[in-house]
């Protein structure tokens, strides 16, 4: 299976050393600010639906908290793109951290007066940050050389290495600092982490490129042309699959596990390396993409992601749990990044806004879909059906996939 790459990452392992020192220190700053993202996210997936279920009102609206989260990305991610068109990266970033500090210091107090619609709301807020979190990755293909975009999107997704340790390991030392009412201490310290990154967001400098300063002609195509691209379906359709699924799959795996008489150690620990395989791969994920183009790389993670639902259904004892969760994590990285990347090459510079826009709207809607659902089906009808519902989207986008690599080869034999 190939991808029709016509050599457009032919280098990209060589690249670093090439890079202007200005693209070397957003890459360090980018990557950290992901890894400061990430913990703060991590902590919220770990704790988010077992606070839910300690505050809701009926015990089937557990997981909505997370839900919240995922529907505040949805709804902020287009407007956070067109933003950040009009001020700047650094400032619709900066704007982003200081609406995620409000969020976390919302559900700090919320929890303290056990309001479990303000809770949700803070998660919202935090959601709405993540809009603008989510676009660090496209931040770093910025002027960059095009054959150095896979490298530099997996560059920055490697920066979530860390938070894989430490988001889970401040949840579980933060979780009693108030014993009176458990975890209010672990979203003082998101708001800390916020603090951090606002401070850290200082330091960026992208250089603004003009329209046209792509090598592309400068006009602005309609952005349902734009969508109509083959390439564009396909890069959509693997972010919000690979996203979508690991969404559905992660929100239930805490209650699930508690279903099943784990604590929340447990439940942490199987979080903390599946948000390890979701960024561990981002050292080769480039790497592969140069090699063998992005359809292929996409194809893999849908495996893995089915491979996780295979071994989940094969057992329910924690190393199922840890091995599933791992897999989805891997799979998610392959589809993400070979997403990402395969995006960039569907739009100009003037079309950069719009086009990142839809393609994270329809991620985090997508999202959202499945964050909503995975509580309900759990609570209606079990972790095995949670697990049997994933299976269709990722055949889906196993087909397109295959779908858009043999028109690519029929189009490369007939030219």
């Amino acid at each position: 299976m190939t991808d029709g790459n016509d050599g457009a990452n032919t280098g990209a392992i060589n690249a670093p050393a090439g890079l202007a020192g200005i693209h070397k220190k957003n890459l360090i700053v980018l990557a950290t600010s992901q890894t400061l993202f990430t913990s703060a996210a991590s902590m919220l997936v770990a704790i988010g639906g077992l606070v839910g279920l300690a505050l809701a009102p009926d015990k089937s609206m557990a997981t909505l908290p997370v839900s919240a989260f995922v529907v505040g990305t949805a709804l902020f991610v287009l407007p956070a793109s067109l933003m950040m068109r009009s001020i700047g990266r650094r400032a619709g970033f900066m704007v982003g951290a200081l609406i995620g500090l409000a969020g976390a210091l919302t559900g700090y107090f919320a929890l303290a007066g056990s309001s479990f619609w303000f809770f949700s709301l803070g998660t919202m807020l935090v959601g709405m940050f993540a809009a603008t979190a989510q676009l660090y990755r496209f931040a770093a293909t910025d002027a960059v050389p095009v054959n150095f975009r896979a490298n530099a999107i997996s560059l920055v997704l490697l920066g979530g290495l860390a938070a894989s340790f430490i988001g889970p390991q401040i949840a579980k030392l933060s979780r009693t600092v108030f014993p009176d009412v458990e975890f209010l201490g672990s979203y003082l310290s998101v708001s800390g982490l916020f603090i951090v990154l606002l401070l850290v967001l200082t330091q960026l400098r992208i250089p603004q490129v003009a329209p046209g300063g792509d090598g592309s002609a400068e006009g602005e195509r309609p952005l349902r042309a734009i969508a109509a691209q083959p390439r564009f379906m396909v890069a959509a359709l693997s972010c919000l699959t690979g996203y979508g699924t690991m969404t559905y799959l992660m929100t239930s795996t805490p209650l699930a596990m508690l279903a099943h008489d784990f604590g929340f150690d447990d439940s942490a620990t199987v979080i903390q390396w599946h948000v390890f395989a979701m960024f561990v791969p981002s050292f080769f994920t480039g790497i592969l993409i140069a090699r063998f183009g992005e359809l292929p790389v996409i194809f893999a993670g849908v495996l893995l992601e089915a491979a996780c639902v295979a071994v989940a259904l094969d057992g329910e004892t924690f190393y199922h749990f840890w091995l599933a969760l791992f897999l989805l994590g891997f799979g998610w990285n392959f589809m993400f990044v070979g997403g990402s990347t395969l995006l960039t090459r569907t739009h100009n510079v003037a079309e950069r806004a719009k086009t990142q826009g839809l393609s994270e709207f329809l991620t985090f809607s997508t999202m959202a879909l499945a964050s909503l659902s995975s509580g309900w089906v759990l609570h209606i009808a079990g972790w095995g059906q949670v697990l049997w519902f994933s299976l269709p989207m990722l055949a889906v986008a196993g087909c397109a996939v295959c779908a858009l690599a043999w028109f690519q080869r029929r189009v490369a034999t007939e030219a």
